[in-house]
């Protein structure tokens, strides 16, 4: 082992025998001839997915920083990721590179930190050392980032000194002073102040700046005091930004079950799709005005359907305004890129929109005609085909100016092709769902027979009664 070039996975298969065994890592290092930290750098792999260290063994290996990231993060999550980013059978390559971006935390850095074993202990942070790093210097690090965040914000509010800020950055990195304040870059006076804010990597820093003297009044005393206002620190909010994740996480999943299983209202179920074609998530290129590249302003139809307080307020009438208003925003059958494809289409032959298509009996139209589909215009009507195209188009615009003509390509109607092509692309392939469960360790063999046999019209069926 300590000649032959072998793959990191394997030397680290080897260390892990060698560990079974009761061997130490100095005693290994010893007899493979390695360092004791790469020792501990390659028993790393020990926190990467099997399947993983499986296509790493062919000699596909992850650079060190991708390595750090992927091993960081837990199974469960090595596991997701590598589902969507597995090697294909044309493309064996991975993009480790997206696997560890998948998997990435930030991390904050015990040299960065200004408290102490105590605060640590109090804000729950647990210093984990980066095997990756440079021996010679402080490589602990957390990825607790808002426990760390919370204790630099609290040794600042105990170590502020005397008429001093705590302040934030602004988008640029750069402190925050209070109006009309001056920064002192020299030696401070006596009268300066100091701000104390956290900087993009989380460490304490500490500017000093100086506000312009209060005007007195008129027969106040000379020798009356400054101003010694102390400006007081933003508080820290109720919920962190990562516990707002987390409520938005819970409201998600509460309201996809809610969805699948509470009984709605017919009333109740039109208004929801109304609020769901305005969410922000949503965006329509609408084809009901002149600007292909503006989008509708979805929530102008459902303001109408929510009170002051918040709660879903209609009658029927303003409903049906404004799903029908909604519908008019977001299908459009136009030929630029607002076009909402075949399920324009189905709508339009739904409702009946045939009736209402103009006549195209007119010269624009006709003349967009090839001679074959002008001369099939004329069945059914009194005029013959001519010798020239224009003769034949002007009798049939003499024929259809006290008569209404819709030719047969304009109908919402699609065809029986059509329609097959649509269901072909959009429902699932089989055969898609069988190399997807192939490749994954979670189904076995008797798993995967077994979805083969799901009867989807059945789930569906009981989606339905589990609504009603």
């Amino acid at each position: 082992i300590a000649r032959e070039p072998l793959n990191p996975v394997d030397q680290w298969r080897a260390i892990e025998r060698l560990v079974a065994l009761g061997w130490t890592e100095e005693a290994i290092g010893i007899a493979l001839a390695l360092p004791v930290r790469q020792i501990k750098k390659l028993r790393v792999l020990a926190n990467v997915l099997p399947a993983m260290l499986d296509h790493m063994a062919k000699g596909d290996m992850p650079g060190e920083q991708q390595l750090r990231a992927i091993a960081a993060a837990n199974l469960d999550e090595q596991r997701d990721v590598w589902k969507a980013q597995k090697p294909k059978k044309g493309d064996p390559q991975v993009s480790w590179w997206s696997v560890a971006n998948a998997l990435s935390k930030k991390r904050m850095y015990a040299r960065d930190a200004s408290f102490g074993d105590d605060l640590a202990q109090a804000y729950g942070i647990s210093w984990v050392e980066d095997l990756f790093a440079p021996a010679d210097e402080d490589s602990r690090y957390t990825t607790n980032v808002e426990g760390f965040l919370g204790a630099q914000q609290e040794w600042m509010t105990i170590h502020l000194p005397k008429r001093g800020v705590i302040t934030d950055v602004n988008n640029w990195g750069q402190v925050v002073l209070p109006p009309k304040a001056e920064r002192v870059h020299g030696k401070p006076g006596k009268r300066d102040r100091t701000a104390m804010y956290l900087d993009r990597e989380g460490k304490v820093q500490s500017v000093h700046f100086r506000l312009p003297e209060p005007k007195k009044a008129k027969g106040a005393d000379d020798a009356e005091g400054g101003d010694d206002t102390i400006v007081m620190a933003k508080p820290r909010p109720d919920v962190t930004r990562n516990g707002v994740e987390m409520i938005g996480d819970f409201r998600t999943d509460a309201l996809h079950e809610a969805l699948a299983r509470a009984p709605i209202e017919d009333d109740t179920l039109m208004a929801l799709l109304v609020l769901a074609l305005a969410g922000r998530n949503i965006s329509v290129q609408s084809g009901a005005s002149d600007d292909v590249y503006g989008l509708a302003r979805m929530e102008r139809h459902a303001v109408g359907l929510v009170g002051k307080d918040g709660k879903l307020t209609f009658d029927r009438d303003t409903l049906r305004v404004a799903a029908r208003s909604a519908l008019i925003d977001v299908l459009s059958a136009r030929e630029n890129r607002t076009n909402s494809g075949i399920v324009a289409r189905f709508a339009g032959d739904a409702i009946g929109a045939d009736g209402f298509l103009p006549t195209m009996g007119t010269e624009e139209f006709l003349s967009c005609l090839s001679r074959q589909a002008l001369e099939r215009s004329c069945k059914d009507t009194s005029v013959l085909p001519r010798a020239r195209v224009k003769d034949t188009r002007a009798a049939l615009v003499q024929h259809f100016g006290e008569r209404r003509f819709v030719h047969p390509s304009a109908v919402f109607a699609p065809t029986a092709a059509e329609v097959a092509t649509w269901r072909s692309k959009s429902i699932v392939v089989a055969d898609e769902d069988a190399d997807a469960t192939a490749h994954d360790p979670d189904i076995g063999p008797g798993d995967a027979e077994a979805l083969d046999d799901v009867d989807l019209d059945a789930i569906d069926e009981a989606y339905r009664v589990a609504a009603e």
